[in-house]
């Protein structure tokens, strides 16, 4: 299913992304800040290039930083479906991301091996859901390191 609020489109296929025009609004009036249940995270804006559609999709989402990368995980809150945003990565991996009030370019790569067990590791360590969201899924869920080109 499709969104559109306040010129935003969404795709919100797994049901995930019911507020995000909400969130991205605000993020985007706040400096990047937002509250309810994102009070406490940091949270970026990723803006990608549909994988089917080639339509641009706005997804906020959890962020965590490795160096002077930052990386994502793609939990999809345990369910059995990687997001969406996740397979728009992988077709089109450049992007552009907002982290507070800074804006720009990078490139998404899939991570692998002992890298994506030492970057899940410390995403658990700074919220521990995503162990739980690791053991309800039959998948293996995603980590992307996001590299800032501009």
């Amino acid at each position: 299913m499709l969104v559109v609020r306040n010129n935003i489109r969404i795709d919100d296929r797994n049901g995930m992304f019911e507020y995000n025009p909400e969130v991205i609004a605000e993020f985007r009036a706040n400096s990047g800040r937002v509250g309810g249940r994102f009070a406490t995270f940091d949270l970026a804006l990723l803006t990608t290039v549909g994988a089917r559609t080639g339509l641009t999709r706005i997804s906020p989402v959890v962020y965590f930083t490795d160096g002077g990368d930052i990386f994502v995980v793609a939990s999809a809150a345990g369910s059995d479906r990687n997001p969406a945003w996740y397979y728009n990565l992988v077709a089109n991996p450049e992007l552009t991301v907002e982290v507070g009030a800074d804006s720009y370019r990078a490139e998404a790569t899939p991570t692998e091996g002992e890298e994506r067990t030492r970057l899940l590791a410390k995403a658990i360590t700074v919220e521990p859901g995503f162990a739980e969201f690791e053991a309800k899924t039959r998948r293996q869920i995603p980590v992307l390191r996001i590299t800032r080109i501009s």
